[in-house]
């Protein structure tokens, strides 16, 4: 064991990635990683590879917090050796202290006293990890409850081999183990690119009963198998509410023309409805359609309406290009009643999203690419029973490597929790609330509870933009009944998902409108109070297209709320952003080529309107305790990322406002310089002026590694006077995914002269591999006074930035 850790062959990791199950110790810690990690840094040779607070251990009877014995433990980590012996050495090492903690360890080894302290367990990976880490056996009780007889499928995730011989040994034992139980392998998806093996296997009910009452069978033993996971588990079924909209206006505005830009990935929506009607192109190659009744076909048809139209609260005018529907969900379980759209439990989700994105741009087999233009795919699904944690789930990793490679952006919804809120509070104290107080109470409680309300995968993706919802919508409300609204601020909506992402990144990127969420007001015996989630067949929420309750109704409209229909809103947006962009290469730049920077420009332009805001402001104060200062920044992000967009603050201008776009493509070590001209009129005023800078790139991923991201941009502002102070998400959480929003503020009179500039510096290196081809960028830029200052910021920075902006590449010393 000291040879190897002499040999630096040691690393401690935060997840699977890229690890061989016959190299790694799984170990399970008491207390925060920080104070773990402290001790792993004095054992020369350990490298230490975690940044994150890991997973949580249930308490038991051994370890358990004696102030308070129902909080969980922190957390489970990987040590991976590539020395056999050196594992059971430590393995046996661990043995001897945990049978005497007092024992005198021989020399050169007394060192691991202080890292033992901090462990719960070190152990081989085994069932525990396989089964209760994914929560199928949950799932699968719950299925043997609804139907004892059935025969029910699950996928099993296999440790990625980088060789196919070994692979191909892998599945068939594993495969050899299921029929053996009485079950049988229906597919297999092997992705190199993303290092995934999958099988979708199904076994008879008793089997999954044995499995669950036992789980040490051969199988669930195999050590071929890394994770049991349950299958079909993206479902939407909530029942809208029903509303009205005056049709006559939409049906008097022109179709769409052209390619389509953006893509929906969802259910099959009505396409002869009168607000839909040509200007869908649905594409359902597996026939999806058939397996739906017209009455079901709820979620793709008011996530359709979205994208085309907006809220219908509010009318406006609709795309002006078709959108293009790839059905990946369908009616799920009986005949009886309405039943809810979700992924089949007959194909795997990771297989079936990239046949369709490949078939966008492919094709499948003889057929041509059936639409190879589309920028911007929306998936407002999540699946419930993976909520991310430090691992990057195979379907994020898919998403991270589609985008780059076809050069596209997936716009993906964070995930909804729509349920109960537990507010701690007594009921006379409930009954006395302002407003205000319970909206405080309310905030307290989801933070409380922030680790049940996690992102849902594939929301952890790097490269798409994850979109949370904000509380808020234009519905006029006739009656309340016994509802109650806990919000009276602008706040994100209750039910919207907690980050952060992978290694601490902003996650969600962005929130925005989602419709309010109401809830029952509690019964009187409810004491303390907890608040249940309101389904009322009436406003308020979103206003969309949907089918009504009359056979052959064409124009009925229906209320949601929820991430789903704000991912949808920005997808909208970005579908004009496109429109704008093209227009400004044509009139500004018709020599360049922008299709390698139209997916980093359109990112660019969805996040640059972001800023906390009053949002910020309000969950500050509900939050804010004399200990908690330094962390509010990283507690307020987790829920709002980097706020909310006003998307017409990067298409439109204002004399007070200049906005500019900058794009380029770098390789490692390399940077580029911009140079904004400063508006003179300002130079000595003391006038509040913004700085907003935003970057975006796609990052290649290495599967296989911790650090995953293969390319690291930044920027740097290099002599920033003008706008000196930074508001809202820290500095060093910024630079850790693929866009870094920055908004920079400043007041006091700054002189300079006519031609000053402000520079900002585009950087690049590698991060988790070699970068094979320059990195493409998008940069969007705004300069700010407030609105009715006698300063004509847009005219002075315009005419000057025409002969004076450049890009200069330079070296990175970064």
């Amino acid at each position: 064991m000291q040879t190897a850790f002499e040999a630096r062959k040691v690393e401690i990791q935060q997840n699977t990635a890229g690890i061989d199950p016959e190299q790694v110790l799984v170990i399970e810690i008491i207390g925060s990683v920080d104070n773990f990690s402290n001790a792993v840094k004095r054992i020369k040779g350990l490298e230490w590879m975690g940044e994150l607070e890991s997973t949580e251990i249930a308490p038991d009877q051994d370890f358990y917090n004696e102030n308070n014995p129902e909080k969980k433990l922190n957390g489970r980590l990987y040590l991976v050796m590539t020395n056999q012996r050196a594992l059971d050495e430590m393995l046996a090492l661990w043995r001897h202290y945990q049978a005497d903690p007092s024992m005198k360890f021989e020399r050169g080894l007394t060192k691991f006293r202080d890292v033992f302290l901090h462990l719960k367990n070190i152990r081989r990976w085994d069932v525990q990890d396989r089964l209760f880490e994914t929560g199928v056996i949950d799932i699968w009780q719950e299925d043997l409850e609804c139907d004892g007889d059935r025969v029910i499928p699950f996928e099993v995730e296999l440790w990625f081999r980088g060789n196919n011989e070994l692979r191909v040994v892998s599945a068939s034992q594993v495969a050899n183990l299921v029929q053996q139980a009485g079950g049988r392998i229906l597919s297999q998806s092997v992705i190199e690119s993303i290092a995934y093996h999958g099988l979708l296997a199904e076994l008879p009910a008793h089997a999954i009963r044995d499995i669950a009452e036992n789980p040490n069978t051969e199988l669930v033993k195999c050590e071929n198998v890394m994770f049991f996971r349950p299958v079909g588990q993206m479902v939407v079924g909530d029942t809208p509410a029903e509303g009205d909209v005056e049709i006559g206006q939409f049906e008097e505005m022109p179709l769409p023309t052209g390619n389509p830009i953006v893509a929906l990935f969802d259910g099959v929506p009505m396409v002869n409805h009168s607000l839909l009607a040509g200007r869908l192109i649905v594409d359902d190659p597996d026939n999806w359609e058939a397996d739906y009744t017209a009455s079901e076909r709820i979620h793709g048809s008011s996530m359709a309406s979205l994208i085309v139209h907006g809220d219908l609260n509010q009318p406006q005018p609709p795309l002006s290009r078709p959108v293009y529907v790839r059905p990946i969900m369908k009616p799920l379980g009986g005949y009886s009643t309405l039943r809810p759209e979700g992924i089949p439990e007959n194909c795997l989700v990771v297989d079936l999203i990239h046949r369709a994105v490949k078939r966008l741009f492919e094709g499948d087999q003889e057929e041509a690419p059936v639409a190879p233009q589309i920028k911007v795919i929306n998936l407002s699904v999540g699946d419930p029973a993976r909520q991310f944690t430090h691992s990057m789930s195979p379907l994020a990793r898919l998403l991270d490597w589609l985008s780059v490679k076809y050069g596209v952006l997936f716009v993906v919804s964070a995930g909804n929790h729509p349920t109960s809120i537990s507010l701690r509070v007594p009921r006379e104290e409930f009954d006395s609330f302002q407003a205000d107080e319970f909206e405080a109470a309310t905030i307290r409680a989801l933070y409380r509870d922030a680790r049940h309300r996690r992102l849902l995968s594939p929301a952890e993706t790097i490269n798409g933009i994850s979109v949370g919802a904000v509380h808020q919508d234009e519905a006029q409300v006739a009656y309340q009944g016994n509802r109650i609204d806990p919000f009276s601020s602008l706040l994100p909506s209750p039910i919207s998902a907690f980050g952060s992402g992978y290694r601490r990144a902003i996650k969600p990127d962005v929130i925005f409108c989602g419709g309010r969420q109401w809830y029952r007001h509690p019964f009187q015996s409810t004491n303390p109070v907890t608040i249940e989630p309101a389904i009322f067949l009436s406003p308020p929420g979103n206003k969309v297209a949907s089918p009504g309750s009359l056979v052959g109704e064409l124009n009925a409209t229906s209320y949601t709320c929820g991430t789903s229909n704000a991912t949808a809103l920005i997808s909208r947006a970005a579908g004009i952003c496109y429109d704008s962009l093209q227009q400004i290469f044509n009139e500004q730049a018709d020599e360049v080529d922008p299709s390698n920077y139209e997916v980093p420009l359109l990112k660019a332009m969805l996040v640059h309107g972001c800023s906390w805001g009053d949002i910020g402001s309000s969950i500050s104060e509900a939050l804010r305790t004399p200990e908690n200062g330094r962390q509010l920044r990283g507690l307020i992000s987790r829920w709002i990322g980097y706020g909310m967009p006003i998307v017409d603050r990067v298409l439109d201008c204002t004399e007070q406002r200049a906005t500019v776009l900058g794009f380029g493509q770098l390789s490692d070590g390399e940077a580029h310089v911009f140079s904004l001209p400063l508006p003179p009129s300002l130079g000595s005023r003391p006038e509040w002026r913004r700085l907003t800078v935003t970057l975006a790139w796609l990052s290649p991923i290495s599967a296989s590694t911790q650090k995953y991201r293969t390319a690291n941009l930044w920027f740097e502002m290099l002599n920033n006077s003008l706008a000196p102070t930074r508001s809202d998400a820290d500095s060093r959480t910024v630079r850790k995914g693929t866009v870094q929003h920055e908004v920079f503020e400043g007041q006091q009179a700054e002189p300079f002269i006519d031609g000053d500039v402000i520079e900002i510096k585009v950087n690049c290196r590698e991060d988790a591999g070699k970068i094979q081809s320059p990195i493409a960028y998008g940069l969007a830029v705004s300069l700010e006074v407030a609105e009715g200052v006698d300063i004509a910021v847009y005219n002075e920075v315009r005419t000057r930035i025409s002969p004076a902006i450049q890009i200069q590449q330079v070296a990175n010393q970064g």
